[in-house]
């Protein structure tokens, strides 16, 4: 997934990354640079959709791209939420290790809706 997002020059200024085992993994296996600042936050763990969207309302507007390393049901729900989309490729399944990226206009603080940019599993690359 690392060289997918090289590849497509996706690179976040910030990443928010669960305290888990595996999201720290996660992100380590992604080989992002050394200049993206990674933050561990305990209220990210099993986090459901409100509170992944309150944490991401509250960044700074000069982040403009976020990389949030989570769990499901939470990440699943939020990424269905605000794509405002029943035919979600990812409404059935979010697979362990997808990227789902989005783009969103306005200050994150009034995020509500985003359109879907790029949807791609593991498997698939």
């Amino acid at each position: 997934m690392g060289d997918h997002l090289r590849e497509r020059r996706i690179e976040p200024d910030l990443v928010l990354c669960s305290p888990a085992r595996r999201t720290r993994e996660t992100v380590e296996r992604l080989r992002l640079p050394p200049r993206v600042p990674v933050e561990y936050e305990e209220g990210l763990y099993a986090a459901g959709a409100e509170v992944l969207l309150a944490r991401v309302r509250s960044l700074d507007d000069d982040v403009s791209a976020v990389l949030l390393v989570a769990h499901n049901p939470g990440l699943q729900a939020l990424a269905i939420d605000l794509v405002d989309d029943e035919g979600a490729p990812f409404a059935e399944n979010l697979p362990t290790g997808a990227l789902v990226a989005l783009e969103v206009e306005g200050p994150w603080s009034a995020l509500e809706r985003a359109r879907l940019a790029v949807y791609v599993t593991p498997r698939e690359l």
